[in-house]
């Protein structure tokens, strides 16, 4: 059954970061709750809603930002304390505002993800003792009654972190969501053992009981992207507290049972139906009444989903759709911070508390709200409650807007009598974030500003295309180039009225390494413009992966067995020489993308996708030593060239080798033939449709008749992707030169006899053609490298 959900705004606060917003627990099922947020401005605000008003409880004064907010209490009492982190310090309050710990963890990073849980159990010296779970970008820092316990150092990016319920696991099981795709499970109990004991925490999971040499990296869950989002499923993880809700960078929604001494099991896993929307928040909360729990979930892209309860069952089957079903969708035009499941506006009545990016707590309630069942085309029939608090609006908008008028005189008179006045450029909060889209083989770019944008300006010295966005509103203009300066794109946004978020998609090209700067100009005064510059690396279409393209599952000791009798033609790459594990994995860090500045604690092994090609990397690196295996020889051809120029710009002489597999070539165009032929087609249609409309559509052959009546779903699949074609075949051109450059031939005259098959052979024959140029002996009489 699907649920209908009423939008009601409730108030407006600061610029908020991811869970940052919490519903303090009621004194009874259903009754009204409070909200507690808190902003980047360091402001900490409660407040509950009275007939429609704002209540505030407290608010505290501004400071450092605020990362993350979290509910705690004692184990058996109700988690009603209030915990903040601002850079490394731990703040504790009460429902009711008061500030009862006040803790400077002294941690090198800020704190940028935490948990708090109590536990009771003999291991420990105090009964209920209180553990903060602190992470900062790597590290990992858990402390007992602000002494600190322990710490880990992880091989990325730590996106999240949570712990399993100690009343119920009666350990520290703490669960990290890390950017290379792992869910790493620690032991608490192990940590601080190590900790009293003085040993360096180990890197590696055990298999072995603990002990104080033993690794705290219990179990590894690798899953299909990158976790951004953690929580316990059913809010308390279950009847055993092992059950740990995940989200994904791509929009997927996963439930696994990770425990502290047996392997983990998968649940069920939902695939996101519209790739790119990261999943930002997560939680449990029963909104139809009915005793069963439906599972909440905010996105980066605006977007609010409800699951239903079939979802949260630890038996239910990922393979079968109609166990995880949305209930509810909706959409709104800012970035979703946090989402709560709760009571706040009106007593008696479930909702979905929301909190975006630029401050705006609103509900998505059951309750039928007057003014909207009644509306028709002419008039509206409004409460008096309604009425009132429309008044009470009205009222309120005009002082603004006096007090608005005010201070712009004031201020237009001092810069005009004054010639020492000096206008002052405001603070912009610009939210950007460039992630990879891997279906399309596309990057998206969305920018979010605290105020309305006037206008963006797109600039790269590396080709790019700008692909259309059907959200998009604004008005996009394309500038040339002049071919003797450095850019290679210019493309500028204007945007309609109170546009906060834009998103942008575009392709790159693999070879080409450049920057791409985004001038964003928002709509104050005085005009000024906030510049975001972001890095487009070599190999810009590898995205992080766990192993040959299989999905990530429980059996995961399989699929290393697949790994390593893979029968895909790698070749090799091999580097010796005298430099360090730090300087080979900022070498890399160049060349590809999702990777932590921060270099490994010891050899690393990494794995990459072509998200185009379907083809492999992999990464062993080490002092002195770097092997490089893949079954693309465009992508070992890039990584010589880039390697060789960053180790002689560093004055280090280095041993390069090169193997390279005589089907690797062929094997990379097979891959990405599907991909090539269905473009080819669209492009072969889309020429005859002009020819085709002047002709008798009873003399047509039923494919001609076919491709006219799909006019337009042939034009819409042109618009969205206008240059795909040629992107493919420069990319088909550099796989044909390298295939061949390797052998020592330049086949660089072959490149028009190899476009003029793509473009006229026909499509049944095109494969075998193109394999017969990549395998022509001919090829070998033209002249050499």
């Amino acid at each position: 059954m699907d649920l209908e959900l009423t939008r009601v705004d409730y108030s407006v606060t600061g610029i908020t970061l991811p869970c940052t917003m919490e519903l303090l627990p009621s004194s009874g099922p259903r009754l009204s709750q409070k909200v507690v947020i808190g902003d980047q401005e360091g402001v900490l605000q409660s407040f509950s809603m009275k007939k429609g008003e704002q209540q505030m409880v407290f608010k505290t004064l501004p400071g450092p930002a605020i990362s993350r907010v979290c509910l705690g209490g004692a184990t058996g009492t109700v988690k009603d304390k209030i915990f903040i982190s601002k850079k490394g310090e731990v703040h504790g309050y009460t429902k009711k505002g008061k500030l009862f710990l006040g803790f400077d963890t002294c941690l090198a990073e800020s704190i940028k993800s935490m948990y708090v849980e109590y536990l009771k159990q003999a291991v420990y010296w105090h009964v209920n003792a209180s553990t903060l779970l602190l992470c900062g970008n790597t590290v990992y820092n858990q402390f007992r009654d602000c002494e600190d316990t322990g710490s880990f150092l992880s091989a990325d990016t730590i996106n999240d972190v949570i712990a399993l319920p100690g009343e119920k696991t009666r350990s520290l099981v703490a669960v990290l969501a890390c950017a290379d795709g792992v869910l790493r499970v620690l032991d608490g109990v192990e940590l601080e053992a190590q900790a009293r004991a003085g040993a360096p925490p180990q890197g590696r999971p055990s298999t072995g009981p603990a002990r104080s040499t033993a690794s705290p990296v219990r179990h590894e869950v690798r899953v299909p992207r990158a976790p951004t989002a953690l929580h316990l499923a059913a809010n308390d993880g279950g009847a055993a507290g092992q059950n740990v809700l995940f989200g994904t960078e791509d929009g997927r929604v996963g439930l696994v049972t990770v425990t502290r001494n047996t392997p983990p099991a998968w649940r069920w896993l939902v695939d996101a139906e519209r790739p790119g929307a990261a999943v930002s928040s997560l939680h449990c909360h029963d909104l139809s009444g009915d005793g069963d729990l439906d599972l909440i979930v905010g996105r980066d892209d605006g977007s609010v989903e409800v699951f239903a309860t079939a979802a949260l069952e630890p038996g239910a089957d990922a393979s079968q759709d109609h166990d995880v079903y949305r209930r509810f969708t909706y959409s709104c035009p800012e970035s979703v911070s946090s989402v709560r499941g709760g009571v706040l506006g009106t007593q008696g009545y479930d909702e979905v508390v929301v909190s975006t990016y630029t401050g705006l707590v609103f509900g998505l309630t059951t309750e039928s709200v007057d003014g909207v069942a009644s509306m028709d085309s002419q008039s509206v029939s409004l409460s008096q409650d309604a009425r009132r608090r429309l008044q009470l609006l009205r009222a309120e908008l005009s002082g603004l807007e006096e007090k608005l008028a005010v201070e712009r005189d004031r201020y237009l008179a001092a810069a005009e009598d004054s010639d020492t006045a000096l206008s002052i450029v405001p603070h912009l909060n610009i939210n950007h974030k460039l992630s990879l889209i891997r279906e399309e083989a596309a990057y998206h770019l969305s920018l979010e500003a605290a105020t309305p944008i006037d206008n963006v300006l797109v600039q790269s010295d590396v080709p790019v295309d700008i692909l259309d966005v059907e959200r998009n509103s604004a008005v996009v203009s394309f500038s040339d180039c002049e071919p003797e300066s450095d850019n290679k794109v210019l493309v500028t946004f204007r945007c309609q009225m109170n546009t906060t978020r834009l998103d942008v998609r575009l392709r790159t090209v693999e070879g080409r390494a450049g920057h791409l700067r985004v001038y964003v100009t928002p709509l104050v005064a005085p005009k000024c413009a906030a510049l975001r510059v972001l890095y487009l690396p070599p190999l810009s279409l590898h995205a992080r992966a766990h192993h040959q393209g299989h999905g990530p599952g429980p059996d995961q000791d399989a699929d290393e067995n697949q790994d390593a009798a893979d029968p895909r033609p790698y070749s090799l790459l091999s580097l010796r020489g005298p430099f360090s594990l730090a300087e080979v994995h900022a070498w890399l860090t160049a060349c590809l993308p999702d990777l932590s500045d921060k270099p490994p604690a010891e050899p690393a092994t990494l794995c990459f996708q072509n998200a185009c090609m379907s083809t492999m990397l992999f990464c062993s690196y080490r002092k002195g030593e770097a092997d490089f295996r893949s079954d693309n020889v465009s992508t070992i051809s890039i990584l010589k060239d880039v390697l060789s120029k960053m180790a002689t710009s560093r004055s280090i002489h280095v041993d390069i080798s090169c193997v390279v597999h005589p089907e690797s070539g062929p094997h990379a165009l097979r891959l990405m033939f599907p991909v090539l032929r269905e473009q080819a087609a669209l492009h072969r249609d889309l020429s005859l449709l002009d020819a085709l409309r002047d002709l008798d559509k009873d003399a047509l052959a039923p494919k001609f008749l076919a491709i006219l009546e799909s006019e337009a779903a042939i034009r819409e699949r042109v618009k969205r992707h206008p240059t795909y074609l040629d992107r493919l075949c420069g990319m088909l051109t550099d796989l044909f030169i390298d295939h061949f450059k390797f052998r020592g031939v330049n086949v660089k005259g072959r490149v028009p006899q190899l476009l003029d098959t793509v473009y006229k052979e026909p499509l049944d024959t095109l494969l075998e053609a193109l394999l017969r140029l990549f395998q022509e002996p001919a090829a070998l009489s033209d002249s050499r490298v």
